[in-house]
């Protein structure tokens, strides 16, 4: 009985740990919702950083890495972020997911209400049918609220997308890009996240990222999250349009 409790109680924990692990910061490198805003920065760096190894040997084997940051360098009128995701699950020796990202991003205020932006982001999703995918953007943007309580903004432009398939075969494409990013701070320790992305040319891929930020303290937060991902023409390994993910993670701020 004993030691059934305490299996019982492992697998309990690694569930747990593996769901904390797999909450990225953004749900896509082609959405990004923090926020960067120079003007109404309070310091001159921002980030957060999550990490988590887990593993379950036994009459079942599984394990699950993820690692994933966010950080954001703010001068008076410029803001330079970078961020990063790696994550693999395996389940009975075999391999079940395994996606790595990497971006950069910055932002030129010209005044209170109007900044421009540039972008560019890398994906490796073999899972999702792609080898690799990178994406670069630029255009303008605007402030549209900026108050102590809620941020809005929107911004477009135009773009360009190279993809290499899992299933073999590369294209390269030109696209329009426009984004909505919006925050609303619910209470003093609770706050609602919500972004959009648009990339499209003949198709489209549109992300979405819903979800709450709770601090538990200066250095700790709860974040829930729900990201779907659509793609009008996805790859011939991968063909499902529409792509959900629901997470539970425990964040650090640098």
């Amino acid at each position: 009985m004993l030691r059934n409790g305490r299996s019982r109680a492992v697998s309990l924990l690694a569930i747990l740990g593996m769901s904390l692990a797999s909450f990225s910061t953004f749900a896509d490198t082609d959405i990004f919702t923090a926020l960067d805003d120079p003007s109404t920065a309070k310091k001159s760096f921002d980030g957060n950083v999550l990490g988590s190894y887990n593993k379950q040997s036994g009459n079942t084997t599984s394990s699950n890495l993820a690692a994933s940051s966010t950080m954001t360098w703010f001068q008076p009128t410029n803001a330079y972020s970078i961020w990063g995701e790696a994550a693999n699950d395996s389940s009975n020796n075999v391999r079940s997911d395994e996606k790595y990202q990497a971006g950069a991003r910055a932002r030129h205020n010209l005044d209170t209400d109007n900044f421009l932006f540039g972008q560019a982001n890398w994906l490796s999703d073999r899972y999702n049918g792609y080898r690799s995918r990178s994406t670069a953007t630029a255009g303008y943007g605007r402030q549209l609220l900026n108050g102590p309580i809620s941020h809005l903004r929107v911004e477009a432009g135009p773009g360009v997308r190279h993809d290499e398939f899992e299933g073999g075969g590369r294209q390269t494409k030109a696209l329009a890009y426009g984004a909505m990013s919006f925050t609303y701070q619910l209470t003093d320790t609770t706050q609602f996240i919500q972004g959009v992305s648009l990339l499209g040319n003949a198709d489209l891929t549109a992300n979405s990222e819903t979800g709450l930020s709770v601090a538990i303290n200066k250095s700790f937060s709860l974040k829930v999250t729900y990201d779907v991902t659509y793609n009008s023409a996805p790859p011939d390994g991968a063909p499902k349009h529409t792509d959900t993910k629901t997470a539970i993670a425990l964040v650090y701020g640098l």
